[in-house]
This record gives C-alpha cells, sequence and structure tokens, in this order.
C-alpha cells in the first residue's frame, strides 16, 4: 500500500518520541483508514516491534509474542521458551526499555482483551509501578472503536495512564491532489472514494474513472465490493437498521421525521444509532450556519463519500450485479454522477476555503444555509468584521455571462438570510471553470478548479 500524507500525525509520533521519556500513545479510528500503516511509516526511523493481536487464543498469542520478542532482541531462551502471561510480559518490557528508547506496539488491541478481562487492569499495574519510569514509547491501536474509546474513559483502568491519543480519519481532498496530480481528478475520485487509504490505493490511475467504477465497486469479487457490507457488519451491532437509515438518507430523507417514516425505526432507537454513525464519520448533522448548534432544523447528510456513493448506486442494485448486468448500472452511474459529483463538489469547496481561510476569505464559520424551499451552498460569517459571504457551487463550466446571472440570483436569495442587521456582504461563484474569469467585477470572488492548490 502506498503511503499518503499524515503528515500531522506522524510529526505528533516524532515529537512524543524526540522527548525521550516513556510514552503511553492510544491511536484508534475505523477500519481501512491506515492506522497500521501510519505506525509502519514511523517506525521505519525509530527501532521498536509490532505485535498484531488476533482472535485466538491467549497461550497462542503469548506464544507468537514471545517469538517476535525472540527474534528482535536475539533471545534464544524466549525463542523456544514461551511467555506464560502478560505479567511476564510486561516484566520483560520493563527490563529492556529501563535505558533504552524502544517502540512497543500492540496493533488491533480489542482482540487481545477480549481474551483477557484483566489485561486493562495488569497494564495500568505496571505503567505506574515501572514503564512510566523506562524509556518505552508504547502504542496501543484498534479498530473497534467503542472499544478503544472505552478504555481512556473515566471508568477504565487505563484512564489518565496515556499520554497521547489520535484518533485516525479518512485524508482531506486537499491531502489527495498531490497523490493524483490533477485537480479534477481528484474531485471525481474523491467523490466515489472518500478519504479511506486502503480503498484509494485500488484506484488503477492507468484506468480511467469509469473503468475503475466498474473494477472496484461492480465486479462481486471485487476487494471493495465486498470490504463495506464486510465493514459495516463488523462495526456495527444490529447492522441491519443501519443499513436501513443510511438507504434512507441516499434516497433523499434528510430530516429526522423523514427517516423515521422511511425506517419505521422508534425516535429514541434511531437517535442512538444515528450518533453511532456520525461518530464513526459515516454521516453527519447539518443546521443552517446562521443558527446555533442546538438548533432543532438540523438534516443528517453523508460525510463519507464512499459510503455514500456505495448506497446510492451499489445498495439498491446489487440484483444488476449478481444478474451480470454491469453494463446496465454502470449506465445509470454514469448518466447520473454530474449531479452526484455537484453535491460532493460543496463539501469540497468549503474544505478548500478553510485551508485557505484569510487568504480568500476570513471567517469564524462556514457552512450551508436554507430556509423552507431557498437553499446557499456556502455561506461564511465573520463575527468580528461583521461581514458575511455568499457562495454558489457549480459543477461545471461557465461564462462570465453565467457567472453574473447566478450572482444577481444569489444577492435574491441572500435577502432571506437572517444574520446582523448592519453587515458588509460579499458574494461569490466556485465552479469547475471559469472563462473569461478576468472581466468578471473584481468586487466578486470567482474561484474554478485553476485556484485549488
Amino acid at each position: 500500500m502506498k503511503f499518503i500524507d499524515r503528515i500531522n500525525e506522524l510529526e505528533t509520533l516524532n515529537l512524543r518520541y524526540n522527548r525521550n521519556r516513556a510514552e503511553f500513545v492510544v491511536i484508534y479510528g475505523r477500519r481501512r483508514v491506515g492506522k497500521t500503516e501510519l505506525i509502519k511509516q514511523f517506525m521505519k526511523n525509530h527501532e521498536g516491534i509490532i505485535f498484531t493481536g488476533r482472535e485466538e487464543s491467549e497461550k497462542i498469542q503469548l506464544e507468537r509474542l514471545s517469538k517476535i520478542l525472540g527474534n528482535f532482541f536475539n533471545d534464544n531462551f524466549l525463542k523456544s521458551n514461551y511467555l506464560n502471561s502478560f505479567d511476564s510480559f510486561f516484566e520483560y518490557l520493563y527490563n529492556k526499555t529501563i535505558d533504552k528508547r524502544l517502540v512497543i506496539v500492540i496493533d488491533e488491541f480489542p482482540y487481545i482483551v477480549k481474551n483477557n478481562g484483566s489485561l486493562l487492569s495488569i497494564l495500568q499495574d505496571y505503567w505506574d509501578s515501572k514503564l512510566k519510569y523506562t524509556k518505552i514509547f508504547f502504542i496501543i491501536s484498534g479498530s473497534n472503536m467503542s472499544m478503544m474509546e472505552n478504555i481512556v474513559i473515566y471508568k477504565s483502568p487505563l484512564y489518565g495512564r496515556r499520554t497521547a491519543q489520535l484518533m485516525i480519519k479518512p485524508l482531506e481532498f486537499m491531502s489527495l491532489i498531490n497523490y493524483f496530480g490533477d485537480v479534477e481528478k481528484t474531485i471525481k475520485y474523491y467523490s466515489i472514494y472518500g478519504g479511506t487509504p486502503a480503498y484509494i490505493n485500488e484506484v488503477d490511475k492507468t484506468k480511467d474513472l469509469m473503468e475503475n467504477v466498474k473494477n472496484n465497486f461492480l465486479s462481486i469479487d471485487s476487494f471493495i465490493n465486498q470490504d463495506i457490507m464486510f465493514l459495516l457488519r463488523e462495526e456495527l451491532d444490529e447492522p441491519r437498521y443501519y443499513f436501513s437509515i443510511l438507504e434512507a438518507i441516499a434516497n433523499g430523507n434528510s430530516a429526522l421525521g423523514e427517516i423515521i417514516n422511511y425506517t419505521g425505526l422508534e425516535r429514541s432507537l434511531l437517535s442512538k444509532y444515528i450518533s453511532v454513525l456520525i461518530d464513526m464519520d459515516f454521516i453527519k448533522r447539518e443546521i443552517p450556519v446562521t443558527l446555533s448548534n442546538k438548533s432543532k432544523k438540523g438534516i443528517y447528510k453523508f460525510k463519507d463519500n464512499m459510503i455514500a456513493f456505495f448506497f446510492r448506486y451499489i445498495y439498491n442494485n446489487y440484483d444488476f450485479i449478481e444478474m451480470n448486468k454491469v453494463n446496465e448500472l454502470l449506465d445509470i452511474i454514469k448518466d447520473d454522477l454530474n449531479t452526484y459529483i455537484g453535491h460532493t463538489f460543496e463539501d469540497i469547496s468549503i474544505n478548500f476555503l478553510i485551508k485557505n481561510n484569510g487568504k480568500i476569505i476570513k471567517f469564524d464559520k462556514i457552512g450551508k444555509w436554507w430556509y423552507k424551499d431557498s437553499e446557499i451552498d456556502i455561506v461564511a460569517l465573520n463575527n468580528l468584521n461583521n461581514e458575511i459571504i455568499f457562495f454558489e457551487c457549480k459543477w461545471k463550466t461557465l461564462s462570465d455571462y453565467d457567472v453574473n446571472n447566478i450572482l444577481l440570483k444569489l444577492k435574491d436569495k441572500a435577502k432571506n438570510v437572517k444574520w446582523k442587521n448592519s453587515r458588509k456582504e460579499k458574494f461569490g461563484v466556485i465552479a469547475k471553470e471559469i472563462i473569461n474569469k478576468e472581466r468578471i467585477d473584481k468586487n466578486y470572488i470567482v474561484i474554478d478548479l485553476r485556484d485549488f492548490h
């Protein structure tokens, strides 16, 4: 797998490493997001071991662990005589790290805890009494989000022991431009594959977009086709309810009442399931940017583009794949793809403005706005200067004439936005391409893909 970005995460780990004192780092995030690759990249420059937990007995886990330690430390005794407990393991680490800086990683930590309910207490005891006085750089990592978060909550034996905590999230659009080498191409692939490194690495750059879609999504034996359903079933209890919620949102049911009507789930249960999907970064709750976070006017939209793409095109059309009507499904996707990318382009544009905050415009809050049948793609607020900036996003090529017409309509819609009576207003358009950009009034903000970097 090609390693992509993660500059900030690597910098955090290296800063901690250079403190040259005992560190206890918790790394977590959902499957395929690149936790293990991040750790491997970090360890290219640092001495240590990685032990990966599996769903196997404690005896087999300790035997594998003993072999890894025996080979790393050239310990002939451990190569043939296995550790018989995790107490022995932590005692061994203590003796090896008193005066030596070593990175010790336990990946997929929840699998080990699952077999030994007392492991957290054992680790707490050794950390408090011995390991925190060594030079160990100790990392535990895992994909089971709920279990990893439970490890660091107040009631956990390990509460307060960690010295750093990294939640690894999918990559953002701006971090992928160098990987794909072209902004428009990046937008198209990011809109379909999202920011999960394992899926992005499945893209064959020698083939075009639709051929990649066909091979990766419409082939019944492809890694991605099988993995999305596996991921959801593995990560979630009662996956059928989560599938129903995601299906509802994919079909345009974004308000809580609409999702309730579509799924038939009770409000209290639905709120619980939605909260889990938000924690996993699958969906997000949006409110009009001018309202407070406590507003009841929130709606739910996809945050992960791959999940959005899968439930929009694949989930309800799986019979096309099973009946070998792949080309028919591909035509359905082709006909609708620009409309779909038009929605993701709005979020990508917001991400671009956030990354360039202070360079193009300055704001302290940004998002979408809507009221009844009126909607504005992006509204940015600068409370300090009483300034509000309105943008329309268009995933198409526009002439200067088109832009001026869009701006006129945008000004008209902006009158409905209630936010400070004495305010300064600015207006802009973000598009795939704007022809004769230089002819447009310089008081307007006009951005196209040539400005993305």
